[in-house]
C-alpha cells in the first residue's frame, strides 16, 4: 500500500468489519468443534483454554483493528505490534493443539483446534498490507501446522486435510490482498473523479461571473472607444486585447487539470495552445483531451509559437492567424493559418540556402524528430497555412 492511499474511509470501515465478522463466525464454528471433540482430547481442559484465548482475543481485535489503528502516525503506530500478536495469537492456537490432541488424531487428521479461526489473521494482514503481507501470514501459520504434526510424532503422516488448510490460508492471503488493493485504486480513483467534477463546476461558476460583469464592461468600453475616436479608441483597443488575453485565460482554466498516469504520464495539448490566443490569434480545440507524451507535447506547442512568432514577425501589426487543433484516431495535427501576404515559391528553400533556418530547424527539424510531417501551403497575396501531423505511435 502506497502512501497515497486513502485510509480511514468506508473502504477501510467495511473491510475491517468483514474481517471482524468473520472472526467471529469461525470462532463459533471452532468452538462446535471442541465442544463435540472434548471427550477424546488428551487434555481436555487444554481445550477449553484454548477457546478462551480465542474468545478473548476476538473480542479485543473486533474493537482493536480497524482504520483508526493503521492510518499513517498517530495511533497508526500500533499496527505492526497488532498484526504480529494477531499472527502469534493464531500460531499459537495452533501448535497447542499437539499438546491438547492425542497423536492418534492428529495422524488420521482431525484440524487443529481453532480450524478456519487462523485465517482471521492471514486476512487481517492482507488488508492492512497487500498480497505479500497475506502470503507472509499464511507462510507462518503453514509452518505452525507443520510444526504440529513434528511435535506429536506424526511428521510421516502428514495427510489431505493439512495440506488443503495451507493451500487455502495462502489463497486466502494472496486473493484477498489482491483484491484489496483493487478496491482502494477503485476508491482512489473515484475520489480523484468527485475532486476534478467539483472543480470544474467551480471554474464554469467563475466564468460565468466573470462573463457577465468584467467581459461585458470590456467589450463596452471597446466599442464606445471606438466610436469616440482619439484617445478613446486606443483606450478601447487596449480594453479589447485585455478582454480577448481574458477569454483565453478563462478558457484555459475551464480545461480540467491533467489525470496522473504513473511514470508515462500524458499531457493535455489544449491549454498548451490556448496559452497563445490573443486579439490577433484564435485558437480552436476540441471539446475533449488531446494526449500525447509530455516531450511531444512541448515540441508541438514550441512548433506553433515558432509560427506565430513568423507571423507577426513577417505579416506585420495588423495580421491574423488561426491555430486549429484536430485529434484523429492514430495522429494529432495541429494548422496554423494566417492572412498574410503570403510567400513567392521556392523562398523558403532560398533562405534555407541562406543559412535562415526556422522554419527549417524550428518547425521541421522538430516534427521531424517526433516522426511527424509538416506541410506548408502559400501564395502571394493569399496568406501562408502550415500543417503539423504527429502520429500517436511514435510519441
Amino acid at each position: 500500500m502506497t502512501a497515497a492511499e486513502p485510509r480511514g474511509t468506508g473502504l477501510e470501515t467495511a473491510l475491517w468489519r468483514a474481517v471482524a465478522v468473520y472472526r467471529g463466525l469461525a470462532l463459533c464454528y471452532a468452538a462446535i468443534l471442541i465442544v463435540m471433540n472434548s471427550g477424546g482430547y488428551a487434555h481436555p481442559l487444554g481445550g477449553w483454554a484454548v477457546l478462551a484465548v480465542m474468545a478473548a482475543w476476538t473480542g479485543y481485535a473486533s474493537f482493536a483493528f480497524g482504520p483508526a489503528s493503521f492510518a499513517p502516525g498517530g495511533p497508526g503506530r500500533r499496527a505492526r505490534p497488532l498484526l504480529a500478536a494477531d499472527l502469534a495469537a493464531a500460531a499459537a492456537c495452533v501448535l497447542a493443539t499437539a499438546w491438547v490432541e492425542t497423536a492418534g488424531n492428529i495422524a488420521a487428521g482431525r484440524p487443529t483446534l481453532p480450524v478456519s479461526w487462523v485465517a482471521a489473521a492471514v486476512l487481517s494482514w492482507a488488508v492492512a498490507g497487500g498480497r505479500r503481507a497475506g502470503v507472509a501470514a499464511a507462510a507462518v501459520l503453514a509452518a505452525a501446522n507443520l510444526a504440529v504434526h513434528a511435535l506429536a510424532g506424526t511428521a510421516g503422516g502428514i495427510g489431505g486435510t493439512t495440506f488443503n488448510g495451507i493451500v487455502l490460508l495462502f489463497f486466502a492471503g494472496l486473493v484477498v490482498g489482491h483484491v484489496v488493493r483493487l478496491a482502494r485504486q477503485a476508491e482512489a480513483r473515484l475520489a480523484r473523479a468527485v475532486e476534478l467534477e467539483a472543480a470544474t463546476r467551480e471554474r464554469e461558476r467563475l466564468a460565468r461571473r466573470i462573463h457577465d460583469s468584467v467581459l461585458q464592461v470590456l467589450a463596452m468600453v471597446q466599442r464606445r472607444g471606438g466610436e469616440l475616436g482619439g484617445e478613446a479608441a486606443e483606450l478601447g483597443r487596449l480594453a479589447g486585447e485585455q478582454e480577448a488575453a481574458l477569454r483565453a485565460l478563462i478558457g484555459a482554466a475551464s480545461v480540467p487539470p491533467p489525470r496522473p498516469h504513473g511514470a508515462g504520464a500524458e499531457t493535455d495539448l489544449r491549454p498548451l495552445l490556448t496559452g497563445h490566443a490573443s486579439t490577433s490569434v484564435t485558437v480552436s480545440t476540441p471539446a475533449t483531451e488531446v494526449r500525447l507524451a509530455p516531450h511531444a507535447a512541448g515540441e508541438v506547442e514550441a512548433a506553433v509559437a515558432a509560427a506565430l512568432d513568423n507571423v507577426r514577425r513577417h505579416c506585420g501589426d495588423g495580421a491574423r492567424a488561426w491555430v486549429l487543433l484536430e485529434d484523429g484516431p492514430g495522429e494529432v495535427t495541429v494548422s496554423v493559418r494566417d492572412d498574410g501576404p503570403g510567400m513567392p515559391p521556392g523562398r523558403l528553400d532560398r533562405a534555407a540556402a541562406d543559412g535562415r533556418l526556422g522554419v527549417a530547424q524550428s518547425i521541421r527539424g522538430r516534427i521531424a524528430d517526433l516522426g511527424g510531417t509538416v506541410a506548408i501551403a502559400s501564395a502571394v497575396g493569399e496568406g501562408t497555412e502550415i500543417e503539423m501531423t504527429v502520429p500517436r505511435a511514435r510519441v
